[in-house]
């Protein structure tokens, strides 16, 4: 364990070393005067040495002053020195995490236009469904999808996750056509037990066509059910504005017009203490803006916020 004095008492030492006054001192450090006496009382109490000896109206070091002065500068650079390349990297540096299809359906495709409008700033961008530590510091701000504002933290509800069957036009045609909910349950779908079908089916109003439905292969994330949709392996539960580029290249097309919102929406969280660090202020701006820029006429409704109890997003 480190003998070490007051770092108080220390830091003012260092000060009026470097001024060769008291006054200076003080005023560098915010204090006043008789502080600055106080604090090297209690030093050089501790030390059993002096440090400062009068000299006329001014002071002095003493040896020992100056033989421990130059050190002790040194180290005081040397701190801040560590803690600058902290706090630069902390403003010249945005960690966001956000979930799989999130992050890789529509942030990634869009983020660069953020990056441009903030070139001294770099971007990391966490992919993952894993819920990191905000206070912690594992990033500074997450993509959440959840009910309601996320508790702790700042929230800014940004989409609902409309959620309908999409299928390849290609895989469409090689079946009857699809006019109801009954005729599309007839085609083989992928990850046919996902909670989404049953949300779906059960909005569209109607059961399960005659017979157990079709087997189908289980994916455990939006993007590989997309994935496969698009490569014409059979109907996939989505959600559209996770996959607009598809949808407008012809590559995904809605069998049928109807669509439900899942019972989460996605959210902007962060800890409230970084609500005005201008990384995290203008992230916020740029975001918002984009989420109107890209749902548009807004056909699937995702600018309504939630109302339903809170679960984990898909």
């Amino acid at each position: 364990m480190r003998r070490l004095p007051p770092l108080a008492a220390v830091r003012v030492f260092e000060a009026a070393a470097r001024h060769g006054n008291f006054t200076r001192a003080a005023e560098e450090l915010g204090m006043t005067q008789a502080a600055v006496s106080y604090q090297m009382k209690l030093l050089e109490e501790r030390l059993g040495a002096p440090l400062f000896a009068r000299s006329g109206r001014g002071i002095m070091l003493t040896d020992h002053g100056r033989r421990i002065a130059p050190q002790v500068t040194s180290a005081f650079d040397t701190m801040g020195e560590a803690f600058g390349s902290v706090r630069a990297e902390s403003e010249n540096v945005l960690t966001i995490t956000a979930p799989q299809t999130f992050a890789t359906n529509w942030l990634a495709g869009r983020i660069g236009s953020f990056q441009l409008s903030r070139p001294g700033l770099a971007v990391r961008l966490d992919v993952s469904d894993r819920i990191v530590d905000l206070a912690a510091g594992e990033a500074d701000v997450a993509i959440r999808g959840a009910f309601s504002p996320w508790p702790g933290l700042e929230s800014h509800f940004l989409m609902r996750m409309p959620v309908t069957p999409l299928a390849h036009p290609d895989f469409l045609a090689k079946y009857p056509p699809v006019r109801e909910a009954a005729d599309l349950l007839k085609l083989p779908r992928l990850s046919p037990d996902d909670d989404w079908w049953e949300l779906w089916i059960d909005s569209a109003a109607t059961g399960e066509p005659d017979g157990k439905p079709q087997p189908g292969i289980r994916f455990e994330s939006q993007i590989l059910d997309g994935n496969a949709a698009i490569a014409g392996h059979g109907v996939a539960i989505l959600s559209p504005p996770m996959w607009q580029p598809a949808i407008e290249a012809g590559l995904l097309v809605q069998p049928l017009p109807h669509f439900v919102s899942y019972r989460n929406g996605f959210w902007l969280v962060y800890p409230a203490n970084k609500r005005n660090l201008p990384k995290v202020r203008a992230f916020r701006e740029w975001l918002l803006a984009e989420v109107l820029t890209a749902v548009g006429d807004d056909p699937y409704g995702v600018l309504v916020p939630t109302d339903a109890e809170e679960q984990p997003s898909k």
